[in-house]
């Protein structure tokens, strides 16, 4: 979908008139654009497309111990959007499950996997949203943990993630928890095996001379979302704060880039703190003629106002759960990947450099080092462990789902997920596979990182 400002104008609460399957793919934390501020079309190369992802230096995957340490250009330094890889200090002993719940899974009866291939479905392009999988391809941890995996990326904005898994076109996908419920919901009989973000990096981003510091300062002003699913942290923000969506705000149907907020056509804009927030960093400010820093801007994250919700997690067949060696295979690619990333944690700008030898689509080397450090923040700390489900988080993701309606009286759920939506019980053996890796990262701080003009 092309960006159109006379459409960000005219568009307002008319999100049915939007296509569904470009914003299931658009609004996973990944827009379709390209640093000089055009959306690229939804629909793009051959669905399929696959990255051999074996511990072996196949096409598009860096040889194992590539630790390059590229620096970013040097751009306009955005106060207050730190990132770190800095590992804890000494090895803190693997996280392991704490919370339980969910589908019971066997794993004793599990088999190790022995080589054989496994397809994983991403929910967009590379970038380093799925460096922590690219890293464990590119360092050998598949190849260990006894699989070679494909890592598929999502080509065709009517390929539905999860919908790969249930079809059995994939094995396991990467997917944000309400668009996989939803899936769910309506017939893919897929679970939640490791809960690799652990909170919600959604944002409304907004110039500083519009005032707005806070969802309280919303009312009167035009609100720009995704739609389908993605507006629910707007929604259930603005209930929180006494806002009728439908009277007190303008909701605007936004594009998959930032031109609504650099053109002036939207008050606040929705954005991910590792993409579009980035991307207006790396914009000019037209008042200043100068690169826009976060001095200029104002941000309101949802996860700060209490109503984030789930993202990025890996999710398997449910129907194939019981069979050892789905179930080892299953084990074994949370357990790679977990220690990729583990590695990107601690080896920030070298995780970038393997992303960047996917040859990403939409982003350069700065842009995906920043994006890169923002994901890391989503992930640790991980008190319980990385991939752990956490329970309050998993709740309130269900509580927005299911009871929170956007201004057309829609919610993302009709009812809450039957409890075998989700199971620790993967994560939990992958776990004990981990020891001596640092699964909680307790230390974990993000680097101060700058970014340059066009994320170059």
């Amino acid at each position: 979908m092309k960006p159109s400002t006379a459409k960000s104008r005219s568009i307002v609460r008319s999100f049915a008139a939007m296509s569904a399957a470009g914003l299931l793919v658009a609004a996973c934390g990944s827009s379709a654009k390209t640093s000089s501020g055009t959306t690229a079309a939804a629909t793009t190369a051959a669905a399929g497309t696959t990255v051999a992802a074996a511990g072996t230096a196949a096409a598009g995957t860096t040889a194992a111990g590539t630790t390059a340490a590229g620096t970013t250009a040097a751009g306009t330094a955005a106060a207050g959007t730190v990132a770190a890889g800095t590992a804890a200090a000494g090895t803190v002993a693997a996280g392991g499950g704490a919370l339980t719940g969910g589908l019971k899974v066997d794993t004793s009866k599990c088999t190790a996997p022995t080589g054989q291939t496994v397809k994983l479905q991403l929910q967009w392009v590379a970038q380093s949203q799925f460096a922590g999988y690219y890293a464990a391809a590119a360092m050998g941890y598949f190849k260990d943990a006894g699989i070679n995996v494909n890592i598929v990326e999502l080509t065709d904005s009517t390929v539905v993630p999860v919908q790969q898994v249930a079809t059995g076109a994939a094995d396991f996908a990467v997917s944000w928890v309400p668009k996989a419920l939803s899936a769910r919901e309506a017939g893919a009989k897929v679970t939640d095996i490791a809960q690799i973000f652990q909170r919600s990096g959604t944002l409304q981003v907004s110039v500083k001379a519009k005032g707005i510091t806070s969802t309280a300062d919303f009312k009167g002003k035009k609100i720009g979302n995704w739609g389908f699913g993605n507006e629910f942290e707007i929604f259930a923000a603005l209930s929180k704060n006494g806002l009728d969506p439908a009277k007190d705000v303008t909701l605007v149907a936004q594009q998959f880039d930032v031109s609504g907020l650099l053109n002036g056509d939207i008050d606040a804009i929705e954005a991910m703190n590792y993409n579009e927030y980035a991307q207006v960093l790396e914009a000019t400010n037209k008042a200043t003629g100068k690169q826009y820093t976060a001095d200029d801007l104002n941000v309101v994250s949802y996860e700060k106002e209490g109503v984030g919700m789930l993202q990025d997690a890996i999710w398997a067949d449910q129907t194939k759960l019981s069979d050892p060696v789905y179930c080892g295979e299953a084990v074994a690619l949370v357990q790679a990947s977990l220690k990729g990333w583990a590695y990107c944690r601690d080896n920030v700008q070298a995780c970038r450099d393997i992303v960047m030898k996917q040859s990403p689509k939409y982003g350069g080397a700065s842009h995906q080092l920043w994006q890169m450090n923002e994901v890391n923040a989503l992930i640790w700390p991980s008190p319980d462990g990385a991939g752990v489900i956490d329970k309050a988080a998993w709740d309130q993701t269900i509580k927005i789902s299911a009871g929170t309606k956007n201004d057309l009286g829609k919610t993302v759920l009709t009812k809450d997920p039957d409890p075998e939506s989700y199971t620790n019980d993967i994560v939990n053996a992958a776990t004990k596979k981990l020891a001596g890796t640092d699964l909680v990262g307790s230390s974990y701080k993000k680097e101060t990182l700058t970014v340059a003009a066009g994320g170059n």
